[in-house]
């Protein structure tokens, strides 16, 4: 949306190779791991087991003894244990994807930003180059006149302190802009050097254009939007579910175990003789000390504060949206004064230059012309340059940077009165 073919090209690549990101999609995996996990207990348990043996001693028996069998065991979910832990596991799934969405969003973000700043630092540098060229032909002129005892030295000194201090200016923005390039190579997961050859290989381009954002969804679209809320709702689910892992250690559990075996001297009779058995039993919790109470009040405790995270990541959302929204408001209004005030300065600027080698003013006149020039264009390039970065910021409130399509987990969180119903 911005124009910027460069940055378009930074932001795909920060996709597909930010080392944050990269820890994201191990967490997902790790979350995506403990479902299944979760879910196996759902299943029966089967164990097989083989062996051999043979007696020693004086009156042992010669012959091998062969033993072949299996063993299951099945816990029935009779009170949600099990599927509360899986509806807790895909809770957590959600919370993990939403979790790398929304690094993913806050990293596209920082790489617009650092990218932006680059190109204004860029088009800093430029400026005070060229305006370095102008001192240059000042400091001619002041010598010239000097020679013809027109001036005094005192132009000439002020014409060298002003050409100084705008030279000096340059290393610093030259560092200040290898200093941004190389935080844009980190982002993008590559080593510094590409980056800031990128931007110094042409003629400086301009900071980007954004277009003014005055239509804003509903605050509920914008919260469906935005992942950290999402995830947020996610892990609110998540801790519910786990009360109810923790409560239903308090009823009865009911277990079926069954095993079956064989056994004989040689493989041939082996299958001669199959015993077995099956077993079905209940256990109940009669006293422990109060360790399952003090895990449900835990498990409430971190849904308390879940809960808590989860509406002050409301509040920051809608936070972020009306902070924003103000930002680019005002920072374009700036760019419009800005430009008004670089338009004044570059005609004093052009009069006063004229008027000095005419002899018609002095050089302090010209001086305080310049720099107020110089000032302004400074002021257009940083103005600019925060409209553009309040752009991104809006568009990131409003849960702008990611893509579903781009996640390979569902994208459905429970509805708040399921979250209330399974903490009851």
């Amino acid at each position: 949306m911005l124009g910027d073919p460069l940055l378009s090209s930074f932001v795909e690549q920060a996709i597909m190779q930010n080392r944050d990101l990269a820890v994201g999609v191990a967490r997902l995996d790790q979350a995506r791991a403990g479902l299944r996990l979760a879910r196996a207990r759902l299943f029966p348990s089967l164990d097989g087991r083989a062996g051999v043996s043979r007696d020693v001693g004086d009156f042992a028996d010669d012959d091998f003894q062969f033993t072949i069998g299996a063993d299951a065991s099945w816990e029935l979910d009779l009170f949600g244990q099990i599927s509360n832990d899986v509806a807790a596991s895909r809770a957590e799934i959600l919370a993990a994807g939403y979790a790398l969405a929304d690094i993913q969003r806050l990293i596209v973000g920082q790489v617009a930003v650092q990218t932006i700043t680059a190109r204004a630092i860029a088009e800093q540098l430029a400026i005070a180059r060229s305006t370095l060229a102008f001192q240059d032909d000042n400091l001619q002129v002041a010598r010239w006149r000097n020679q013809a005892g027109l001036v005094s030295s005192l132009d000439v000194e002020q014409a060298r302190t002003q050409r100084a201090q705008t030279a000096a200016t340059i290393p610093l923005l030259e560092a200040n802009l290898a200093a941004t390039a190389n935080a844009v190579s980190v982002l993008i997961g590559e080593p510094p050097g590409r980056v800031l050859a990128a931007l110094v290989a042409t003629e400086p381009a301009p900071v980007p254009l954004p277009p003014l954002l005055t239509q804003y969804e509903a605050p509920a679209e914008v919260l469906e939007r935005r992942p950290d809320v999402r995830a947020a709702q996610a892990d609110l689910f998540a801790s519910a579910a786990r009360i109810g892992v923790a409560r239903a250690d308090l009823f009865p559990a009911a277990r079926i175990t069954g095993s079956i075996g064989t056994g004989g001297t040689s493989f041939g009779s082996l299958f001669d003789l199959i015993t077995g058995n099956l077993f079905a039993g209940l256990s109940q919790l009669i006293f422990d000390g109060g360790r399952t109470v003090a895990r449900i009040d835990s498990a409430e405790a971190a849904m308390r504060a879940t809960l808590a995270s989860y509406e002050q990541t409301i509040l920051r959302a809608f936070e972020e949206v009306e902070t924003t929204a103000v930002n680019q408001r005002t920072a374009a209004e700036r760019v419009a004064i800005t430009e008004e005030a670089l338009d004044a300065a570059e005609n004093s600027a052009f009069l006063a230059r004229s008027q000095y080698e005419a002899g018609l003013t002095d050089f302090q006149t010209l001086l305080v012309v310049e720099n107020q020039l110089l000032s302004a264009r400074n002021q257009l390039v940083g103005a600019q340059a925060d409209r553009a970065t309040a752009f991104v910021r809006l568009t990131q409130a409003l849960g702008g940077g990611w893509s579903s399509a781009e996640y390979d987990f569902p994208l459905s969180v429970p509805d708040p009165r399921q979250i209330s119903r399974i903490a009851e």
